[in-house]
C-alpha cells in the first residue's frame, strides 16, 4: 500500500464523520437520532467513491441526513475531509461491504438510496455482485420506507438495461428513466451533480443513463 493511502487510512480514523466496520453497527435503526442528533430523513449513496454525490446532496438539502457507503477508505477520505473542511454537518461515511448493509440499518430507516456509477460487474459469473441484483434489491426493500426511492446513474448501457429489466420482472414501480440524461427533460439541479468519473465520460460524449423506482 502506498504512503498516501496509508496516510489517508490513518487520518480517517480521526474523523468524527467516518464509521468503519463494527463501529457503525451501534447506530443501526437510529442513525438520525443517534449520530446526527435530529429526526431528519436519511439518504444513502452506495459505492460512493470519493463522495461527490453525498456531499453535494447534503449541501442542497440541509434538512436531510446523508451517508456515503464504500469499502475503500482512501476514497471515502476525500468526501469526509471535504465535509469537515466546509463544515457540512449532515454528512457521514460508512466503510463497509454493501452486502452487509442489513447489519447497519434498521427496517424503514432509509428514505432514498442513490447508486452512482457503480462497478457494472459485466461478467455473468459476477451477476450477484451487481448492486441491482435481486438479492441486493431485497435488502434495500427492508431498510427503505414504504415510499422510499432508489436512483441509479450509470454510463454503462448494459447495467442500465439489466436494472430496467429487474424493475419490470420484480414488478417494482418505475418512476423515471432515460438513456440520455443530459438531453432529456429530467435533468435538474440534483441530477446535474457530477462525479469524477461522470465528468470523464461526458468529456468523450458518453451518454448517461438514469432511472428511479420504488417498491411501493
Amino acid at each position: 500500500m502506498g504512503k498516501d493511502k496509508l496516510r489517508r487510512f490513518a487520518e480517517i480514523d480521526t474523523f468524527g464523520n467516518v464509521f468503519q466496520l463494527e463501529e457503525g453497527k451501534r447506530f443501526k435503526g437510529h442513525w438520525s437520532s443517534g449520530h446526527f442528533q435530529n429526526d431528519k430523513p436519511l439518504i444513502l449513496e452506495l459505492a460512493c467513491g470519493k463522495g461527490e454525490y453525498t456531499v453535494n446532496l447534503a449541501k442542497l438539502f440541509p434538512d436531510k441526513n446523508f451517508i456515503g457507503i464504500d469499502y475503500k477508505g482512501n476514497r471515502i477520505w476525500r468526501g469526509a475531509k471535504t465535509a469537515i473542511e466546509e463544515n457540512i454537518p449532515n454528512v457521514a461515511f460508512l466503510r463497509i461491504q454493501i452486502e452487509n448493509i442489513l447489519d447497519y440499518f434498521g427496517e424503514n430507516e432509509v428514505s432514498e438510496i442513490w447508486i452512482t456509477f457503480p462497478d457494472p460487474q459485466p461478467q455473468i459469473s459476477r451477476e450477484k455482485k451487481r448492486l441491482t441484483f435481486p438479492g441486493f434489491l431485497e435488502k434495500y426493500r427492508q431498510i427503505l420506507t414504504e415510499e422510499g426511492i432508489i436512483h441509479l446513474k450509470t454510463d454503462n448501457d448494459g447495467f442500465y438495461a439489466y436494472t430496467a429489466e429487474k424493475v419490470e420482472t420484480q414488478k417494482l414501480r418505475l418512476l423515471q428513466k432515460t438513456e440520455d440524461l443530459y438531453n432529456s427533460d429530467l435533468v435538474n439541479e440534483v441530477l446535474s451533480i457530477k462525479t469524477y468519473y461522470e465528468k470523464k465520460y461526458l468529456a468523450v460524449d458518453k451518454n448517461i443513463n438514469y432511472l428511479s423506482f420504488s417498491f411501493g
